[in-house]
C-alpha cells in the first residue's frame, strides 16, 4: 500500500475515533476503531470496530449505521478531501479472539505446571 494511502487511513481513523467518542455514547461498552481502509478512489471507507464490555455488539453496529450520515458530515468538516468516503462499519472480533487464545494457553499451562511441582 502506498504511503499516502496509509496516512489517509490513519487520519480518517484518528478523526472518526474522536468524533465517535465525542458524539455517541454506548451504554456499558467501550467502542474502539481498530482499522480504517479507505478505497483507492476514496469513495468508500471500511471501518473495523471492536466492542468491549458488552454483549450487544450488533446494537453498537446498528447505532453507528444509524448515525452514519452525521458521522460522515462531521468527518467532511474535519478532513478536507475531494470526496468524503461512504462509511461501512464492520465488527472486528480480533481482540476477542486474541483474549480467548491467551485464556486457552493459560489453561494448557496450568495443569502442566501443577504436575511438575509434585
Amino acid at each position: 500500500m502506498k504511503h499516502r494511502q496509509l496516512r489517509l487511513n490513519e487520519l480518517v481513523k484518528r478523526e472518526l475515533s474522536a468524533i465517535i467518542a465525542r458524539e455517541l455514547s454506548f451504554e456499558g461498552a467501550l467502542v474502539s476503531i481498530n482499522d480504517v481502509d479507505v478505497a483507492a478512489d476514496m469513495r468508500n471507507a471500511h471501518v473495523f470496530v471492536s466492542v468491549l464490555g458488552s454483549t450487544q455488539s450488533e446494537s453498537v453496529l446498528n447505532k453507528l449505521e444509524e448515525n452514519r450520515p452525521a458521522l460522515q458530515a462531521e468527518l467532511s468538516r474535519r478532513v478536507v478531501l475531494k470526496y468524503t468516503p461512504h462509511l461501512v462499519f464492520h465488527l472486528d472480533r480480533s481482540i476477542e479472539r486474541g483474549s480467548r487464545v491467551i485464556e486457552i494457553m493459560r489453561e494448557i499451562e496450568s495443569p502442566e505446571s501443577d504436575g511438575q511441582n509434585k
